[in-house]
């Protein structure tokens, strides 16, 4: 039996919208991947504010995430992030040349979890003059 790859099945170029695949979804978390190309949020798309945290890599491609506060993040291959829930943010930008094949993780953390996961963000932080 072959295993799914997240890098086969690419759908053709849509230019008007993103592809949005779940992949595993329950009660505590859910998974998907997103290919963009070109695509950005729009003013009628507004702010994105979830409620669950959301981690994001880009495993191809390149992005750009803008939050509320102006603060811009750039994404590349291997490039990772954490949004905790509620915190506004949009895609500012995506590759128009090549598939951004992201992978995003919706997740409620525990308390019992967090200092992990508030370490990794500390660090984030520093290194990036970031604080969320």
């Amino acid at each position: 039996m072959k295993t799914p790859n997240l890098f086969a099945n690419i759908p053709l170029h849509n230019p008007d919208k993103e592809c949005f695949e779940c992949l595993i979804n329950t009660d505590s978390i859910m998974i998907e991947r997103i290919i963009s190309k070109g695509h950005k949020s729009t003013q009628s798309d507004g702010w994105l504010a979830q409620e669950r945290n959301e981690w994001v890599v880009v495993l191809k491609g390149r992005a750009r995430i803008l939050f509320e506060d102006k603060v811009s993040i750039q994404l590349d291959e291997g490039d990772y992030l954490n949004i905790p829930s509620h915190k506004k943010h949009k895609v500012e930008w995506t590759d128009p040349d090549i598939e951004t094949i992201w992978l995003a993780v919706h997740y409620q953390a525990k308390e019992n979890t967090m200092n992990t996961t508030e370490e990794r963000n500390d660090t984030f932080a520093t290194q990036s003059n970031l604080l969320f």
